[in-house]
């Protein structure tokens, strides 16, 4: 079954996300490493044209055998996962991206300890910590997720409920106009409830679900003076919540 998670942002607003699973957590791994061996030939490339044979003797045998991919697979994680809003070109690709648990983009002091617990989380015990962890954790954490304060989630949430981006884009009043303000009669519960009905029709869509979702309708239609029904109520109930977060955060 897919875990998710609900993270409220600076704004008051919580939005459920579903965590990343494991297999996308690999494939993203393993795409960065591959990633990171073709830089690392490419740049052995370059410098043995520019350095000729002389490059792998000494000290420079061990620095570009051992010390190089390794500082490499660091660097390249922070300053991916800061420049690039929690997402290496791994994540991309899979469409997942780290976050903190307050909905806030990854800082450079988060950023550092996941990726310097990678040492235990991957490294050095060739990543059964990190698949262990992130299998049996509830908010599927590694080591450094935990130091952190992150986790990693799929970029889309419930697609009958909000993205973070679409939340942090509704700004005020002056940007986006209610389209039930009498929504102001409901109180925090009521858009709980309205939430979760709309969450269980996504995970199960079956007839009992979808009924839930018409009488909800049917039961908020006279509490709104709405007279004329909707056509979509999965979307009416949508812009409830949206017209909610505007009119109340």
């Amino acid at each position: 079954m897919q875990k998710s998670i609900e993270i409220t942002t600076t704004q008051n607003v919580t939005i459920e996300y579903e965590l990343a699973s494991l297999r996308e957590r690999i494939l993203a791994y393993v795409l960065d490493i591959l990633i990171l061996i073709i830089g690392y030939y490419l740049l052995v490339l370059v410098m043995e044209t520019i350095f000729g044979n002389t490059l792998f003797r000494g000290v420079n045998d061990f620095v570009f055998v051992w010390l190089s991919p390794i500082a490499g697979f660091f660097l390249y994680n922070i300053l991916f996962e800061i420049w690039n809003g929690g997402q290496t070109l791994g994540k991309k690709a899979m469409n997942i991206r780290v976050v903190r648990l307050d909905g806030k983009d990854p800082e450079w002091g988060d950023v550092v300890l996941r990726a310097v617990m990678h040492l235990v989380d991957s490294l050095a015990s060739a990543g059964v910590i990190g698949l262990m962890l992130i299998k049996t954790t509830g908010k599927s954490q590694r080591l450094g997720d935990m130091a952190a304060n992150t986790t990693v989630i799929r970029l889309f949430a419930s697609r009958f409920l909000f993205r973070l981006e679409d939340i942090l884009n509704i700004s005020s009043l002056d940007t986006y106009t209610p389209v039930y303000p009498q929504v102001r009669k409901l109180n925090e519960r009521d858009m709980i409830f309205i939430k979760n009905a709309l969450t269980r029709y996504q995970n199960y869509p079956n007839a009992a679900h979808q009924n839930v979702v018409e009488d909800l309708t049917t039961h908020l239609m006279p509490l709104l003076d709405i007279t004329q029904r909707p056509a979509n109520r999965l979307d009416f109930l949508k812009t409830l919540l949206r017209d909610y977060i505007v009119l109340t955060r």
